[in-house]
């Protein structure tokens, strides 16, 4: 993780950088990006959110990541692709205090534009921010879930090593819950 420093604030801003991919914090001038989105139905399908409607959505959307930030120097970063320079989605790690019976979870997650899937980039994107909460954060334990019906993120967090542990319901629809802890994940990148 490298920090870049705005000479005329002298806040410090994390980013994070993969071959194809560099991540930084989201800012309110992603709002238009973020409602780009969120507003498409096929890209929240999966994700138990209705599609956003108005700008102003993406706003307080961005507005309460920059919360976790503040709050616990954590949330999803804005996923910007190294060649072309464009807003392509997010990801990152985010801290859930209690969901499927657990408390205390670093639940991973990651959201692309459609023209950007099937390309590898939720998978080089997760198996960042997995390295980053391991590394640089010294998590113990990552969690992850998707929808049972979302066959493509699930397969992305068997690849990343994460395990499905159980089923659960989450907002009326059966989610996959999936795991990876600090020694799995040692031990599946030095075998």
């Amino acid at each position: 993780m490298n920090m870049n420093v705005n000479p005329m604030t002298g806040y410090q801003t994390p980013t994070l950088e993969t071959e194809r991919l560099w991540f930084r914090e989201l800012r309110l001038s992603d709002a238009q990006d973020m409602f780009a989105l969120d507003s498409d139905p096929d890209v929240v399908r999966y994700a138990g959110d209705a599609p956003l409607t108005h700008i102003d959505q993406a706003r307080e959307r961005i507005e309460g990541i920059q919360q976790q930030y503040r709050a616990l120097g954590l949330g999803r970063w804005a996923a910007i692709r190294k060649d072309t320079q464009e807003f392509m989605g997010w990801a990152g790690l985010m801290y859930i205090q209690a969901i499927n019976g657990r408390t205390d979870v670093y639940d991973l997650g990651y959201r692309f534009l459609p023209k950007h899937w099937g390309q590898g980039f939720a998978t080089e994107a997760a198996s960042a921010f997995i390295t980053h909460g391991f590394d640089v954060m010294h998590l113990q334990r990552i969690s992850a879930y998707a929808d049972v019906r979302h066959t493509a993120s699930r397969h992305v967090l068997e690849k990343c090593g994460l395990a499905l542990t159980n089923t659960f319901m989450d907002d009326g629809d059966v989610c996959a819950w999936y795991v990876i802890d600090h020694a799995t994940w040692t031990r599946n990148r030095n075998p």
